[in-house]
């Protein structure tokens, strides 16, 4: 019997991310002594205290449906965040619970996009943006960098078209690391205002800023940027709350309750118990947070150092996230390649350029203890030793 699959799931890409990611723990599960610098997610614990709230939630029956949006004291608890960190300021009914910052993304993009809209994506992008794009029946539009490598606003500019409906930003970025600074946020912001566009802006990796540099929220820059702008967010990296599933978006009313009624259909609410832990890490004591950006740091600086100083291999220092992003210097080596024989011979798993539209790149993550990015960085020295 031909089972038929729907044009849509048919005409998306599994994740390379998570395809590499899953390889590389299949194979240490057989065994193999495999590196993992493909992980997308802290390896510290989450805080005792954000577990602990958990279980008291669990043993008092908070077990039950919440409202679609999620609980209003977790919503109030967000409302304050933005306001003292990201200084913008929403009402409750402006925030709207989600089962993770992936799923926050994918109902913007459900609510917000027509079939042939079109949306500007800069290079390099995170896998799901394009997917996502593409399954809410939108075109996404690849802006390549400029020379420096940093956002390009007059190649953006230039690709704006009447079907243009969306630019989607990332900051800190995944891949690269780089951090916007307000003169390019107030670029983008003045285009957007231009033409009439919708701003997502994905902040996960908001705290993972180094070397004294700024996070700033688009949305800070006026109320009138605020009023295009839908952030997205989440507690995985912050809060290294990756498995329980908790993100949010914030945004004009009339998108936040769109997303809620979309919700209604699709997930309901967001775990009940999450939501609990995540007002607990919202309240709760930050120095965790702290310590784990400080290791990052530190982490960053002996990854950096060492691809520095490997043959065949060129990288930057990254402003922030939990990446970095070296380029090959090998003539006609595609990263899918040199990432498939990474893992095959040296037993490394790294994430190659080609997922996030720039090939000839990698992707690896100091999310990892020391001993590994050593052991990872020692074998990968080797390798790219013997490349040609």
């Amino acid at each position: 019997m031909m089972i038929m699959i729907s044009e849509r799931v048919r005409s998306i890409y599994p994740s390379l991310t998570l395809g590499i990611t899953a390889k590389a723990k299949e194979l240490k599960r057989r065994g193999v002594d495999v590196t993992n610098l493909g992980a997308g997610e802290p390896d510290f614990p989450t805080s005792n205290n954000i577990k602990e709230a958990a279980k008291r939630a669990i043993d008092n029956n908070f077990t039950y449906y919440t409202p679609t949006s999620g609980i209003e004291e977790l919503r109030e608890a967000i409302a304050e965040k933005l306001r003292r960190f990201n200084n913008v300021k929403y009402e409750p009914q402006e925030i709207v619970l989600s089962c993770g910052g992936k799923h926050s993304l994918y109902n913007i993009m459900q609510v917000l996009l027509n079939p042939g809209d079109e949306t500007l994506l800069p290079i390099p992008y995170w896998v799901s943006y394009l997917e996502q794009v593409k399954l809410a029946g939108g075109r996404p539009v690849l802006i390549p960098a400029g020379e420096d490598g940093r956002i390009n606003i007059d190649a953006m500019r230039g690709s704006v078209t009447e079907k243009t409906r969306m630019v989607i930003l990332n900051t800190p970025s995944n891949p690269d690391g780089k951090v916007l600074s307000r003169r390019e946020l107030e670029a983008v912001a003045d285009l957007a205002l231009e033409h009439g566009l919708w701003i997502v802006s994905d902040e996960v990796y908001e705290a993972f800023v180094y070397d004294g540099l700024e996070h700033v929220s688009i949305a800070s820059l006026s109320e009138e940027v605020k009023g295009r702008t839908v952030i997205s967010n989440s507690f995985s990296k912050t809060y290294s709350m990756t498995g329980w599933r908790i993100g949010y978006t914030a945004g004009p009313v009339e998108v936040t309750s769109a997303i809620g009624r979309l919700q209604d259909h699709m997930t309901s609410n967001p775990t009940s118990i999450s939501q609990i832990a995540a007002l607990e890490a919202l309240r709760g004591p930050q120095d965790f947070v702290e310590r784990m950006v400080q290791e990052f740091s530190n982490r960053r600086r002996l990854m950096v150092s060492r691809l520095s100083d490997m043959e065949n291999i060129e990288c930057e220092i990254p402003q922030g996230a939990f990446y970095t992003f070296p380029k090959i210097k090998v003539p006609g080596l595609s990263s899918t390649d040199f990432a498939e024989r990474l893992l095959n011979e040296a037993k490394v798993a790294v994430i190659p350029g080609l997922a996030f539209g720039k090939d000839g790149y990698l992707r690896l993550s100091y999310a990892t203890s020391i001993q590994e990015i050593d052991k990872g960085m020692d074998r990968m020295e080797n390798f790219c030793r013997r490349l040609h």
